[in-house]
């Protein structure tokens, strides 16, 4: 059966204009006391899969907040009561469920096309460019390893079901050629202002490479959906600003809306990390030139609401303009495309200091009927929660 799905943008996912929120250390500060969350395999049968072997760490937090993990791998996660909801930064716990994510849920997590931002919004604030014209998607070239080796699907479970977002694997200042990092959106994660953490987070890279249609995934093997495997986020972080203001349309959040995981794979892997599993890994500009002095950028995604269906990668390529949703935020990047929700969270591609590529943005926001999107200018608030997280894991 399938699960039910949400019908407000605040649970993110299809609606691009979904809700962001922190996660990770000090509310996505550089700093903070909170210690990364070391994710733990759970059996996804009975009793007679062995004993579950999990982090004392894990326990105690688990303990905490009052879960049970016999509970909680039985189906406790699906219990949303209030007080349930861990909401800030510190609280983040996402156990890995084996098997959780099987082909058949991923193909069903996604989401109807819910309301959005205003088409004219940023309309009076000053610093606005027109409109642009809306770009049509063109679906990416398969395997998608060899075109878009970086991008991927991140899936995630909200109170009302299981739901989807996109996002790209980004190089880790700490671990030079081994990456464990992913960027995405931060409504992809957490609910922002109305609630708390998503559970069940986890990052598939070159999701369907093959780019075959929905009805050939029906019962398909892990291996074709997830050639590159299934990596559970053991800590993510986001701003501030998206926990505090996040909301259904974006909200004054949404000029904050990026994140980063740090994952791990589901079955332990080989002991090679995500970026020398997909071969590659994308730099992030946080200081990108201004608007005029770009050509153009490369928003990538899987976008899941009509008339798209969330199975295959889309591109639309443009030269951005501003978008100012509020006069003292930070203005946003904007672009014509006409991706719909579940292409939140993915990469904003543009030629970086170095005259590489470099990712810049990432998809947050978008009007209900599909023409435009807007994605954050990273600067010292994503940079600091980029280092946090690399910072985190160094050893």
């Amino acid at each position: 059966m399938r699960p039910n799905r949400p019908v407000t943008a605040a649970l993110c996912a299809a609606a691009l204009a979904l809700t962001a929120a922190a996660c990770g250390p000090g509310d996505g500060e550089a700093g903070g006391d909170a210690k990364p969350t070391v994710a733990a395999p759970l059996p996804s049968g009975g009793a007679a899969d062995g004993p579950i072997k999990i982090p004392q760490e894990l326990k105690d937090k688990l303990k905490q907040h009052g879960f049970d993990m016999e509970k909680w791998k039985g189906g406790a996660w699906k219990n949303w009561n209030k007080q349930d909801w861990l909401r800030e930064a510190g609280d983040y716990v996402n156990p890995i469920i084996d098997g959780l994510w099987d082909p058949d849920r991923m193909r069903d997590a996604e989401q109807p096309q819910t309301p959005a931002v205003d088409p004219d919004a940023g309309k009076d604030q000053g610093v606005t460019d027109p409109t642009p014209a809306a770009v049509t998607a063109k679906g990416v070239a398969a395997p998608y390893h060899s075109t878009v080796p970086a991008s991927g699907k991140v899936f995630f479970d909200g109170p009302e079901g299981s739901m989807v977002c996109s996002a790209t694997v980004v190089k880790d200042p700490a671990h030079p050629g081994k990456s464990n990092l992913v960027w995405t959106a931060g409504h992809c994660v957490h609910a922002g202002k109305a609630g708390g953490w998503y559970r069940n987070i986890a990052f598939v890279p070159s999701y369907n490479n093959a780019g075959r249609p929905a009805a050939e995934l029906k019962g398909a093997p892990r291996e074709q959906v997830a050639p590159y495997g299934v990596w559970w986020s053991d800590w993510a972080q986001t701003s501030d600003q998206w926990i505090a203001t996040g909301g259904p349309t974006g909200g004054a959040g949404a000029p904050y809306d990026f994140a980063v995981l740090h994952v791990t794979p589901e079955k332990g892997g080989n002991g090679k990390s995500l970026e020398e599993t997909v071969g590659t890994a994308l730099p992030v500009e946080f200081n990108a030139p201004a608007v005029p002095k770009i050509a153009g950028m490369t928003a990538t995604g899987y976008p899941a609401a009509a008339p798209f269906d969330g199975q295959k990668a889309f591109q639309c390529t443009d030269k951005p303009g501003r978008l100012a949703l509020h006069k003292e935020d930070p203005v946003m990047y904007r672009i014509g495309c006409t991706m719909t929700g579940g292409s939140s969270g993915g990469g904003w591609i543009a030629t970086g200091a170095d005259g590489k590529p470099a990712l810049v943005s990432n998809t947050s926001i978008g009007p209900a009927k599909a023409g435009w999107l807007a994605g954050p200018k990273l600067g010292p608030e994503a940079k600091g929660i980029y280092d946090a997280v690399s910072a985190k894991f160094k050893r």
